[in-house]
């Protein structure tokens, strides 16, 4: 099924020319006297009603459907009151943006590691015809087919990298990457209900309650080693630095063992957690 255009006119005009047939079939059945009267009052109510029921109201961004006797017809979009083929049926089809907010799904990542994601998917109907005809029920199409993809895409990206080195997209890391990969796999899932996706986004991410405690420990540790490094570098630096200038400066000679010693103990004043208490060497009175 494609959407196509069907045969309609100005709806108004329609209107008035069924009520005059009514009211005047009416008034002409009440006041006629000749069988023939009676019989043009009839054939001018029966035309009222028939013109009647080919009125329909088209509300913005909406479509209707038309079928005739279970025959697709074609499709209004225009906004307005429209008068077309009488006896047709027509079923609304909303044409406005809207948001689909998935359940919380529990999959496993890349990695087999247990996360529950959810994700919001806006979309909007592009063919009416589609919509209503190639799939059942194109509401309900739409959500599972968007869990479905969410699942998908779930378990094949990791949730994260603990490698600093790694170049792999994570769901965690790289979210505008992954919600780009969604959009383009729900698109050619739901191509067949002729649905637009205009944009899905991952909107919960965690793992499972099972394994939360135990991840939270390895980020936390991951995070406390990458700190102690940066100290480290930075600590080797300052060291470095106090040497060549006291060496510069010609302040006082050092020799290899002295230099180990005052590495060490600059080393430890610098990296170390808590405060160091510095222990003054005055001579010896021997």
């Amino acid at each position: 099924m494609t959407e196509k255009t069907i045969f309609k006119m100005n709806g108004f005009a329609a209107l008035v020319i069924a009520i005059v047939c009514i009211v005047g079939g009416v008034l002409l059945v009440i006041n006629g006297v000749s069988t023939l009267e009676k019989i043009l009052a009839i054939v001018a109510v029966l035309l009222g009603l028939i013109i009647a029921t080919s009125l329909t109201i088209v509300q913005p961004n909406e479509a209707k459907v038309l079928t005739f006797f279970g025959t697709y017809l074609g499709v209004i979009r225009e906004q307005g009151l429209w008068a077309t083929i009488p006896f047709t049926f027509k079923r609304r089809v909303s044409l406005r943006v809207t948001n689909f907010n998935s359940e919380k799904l529990k999959v496993n990542d890349l990695e087999g590691n247990p996360i529950e994601i959810a994700a919001v998917v806006v979309y909007k109907v592009r063919d009416a015809a589609k919509a209503l005809f190639d799939v059942e029920n194109y509401e309900k199409f739409i959500q599972i087919q968007s869990e479905t993809g969410i699942r998908h895409i779930a378990s094949t990206y990791a949730y994260d990298s603990f490698e600093s080195s790694g170049n792999a997209l994570t769901l965690r890391q790289n979210s505008d990457e992954v919600a780009d990969v969604l959009m383009s796999d729900l698109q050619k899932r739901l191509e067949v209900a002729g649905v637009d996706v205009i944009e899905a986004r991952i909107m919960h991410l965690a793992y499972s309650s099972e394994i939360a405690s135990a991840m939270l420990q390895r980020q936390q540790a991951q995070a406390v080693l990458s700190a102690r490094k940066v100290i480290v570098d930075g600590a080797v630096g300052l060291v470095k630095a106090a040497i060549d200038q006291l060496a510069e400066q010609e302040i006082v000679e050092l020799d290899e063992e002295k230099k180990a010693q005052m590495v060490n103990n600059l080393m430890v004043a610098i990296v170390s957690e808590k405060g160091t208490q510095p222990i003054i060497n005055t001579g010896s009175i021997y």
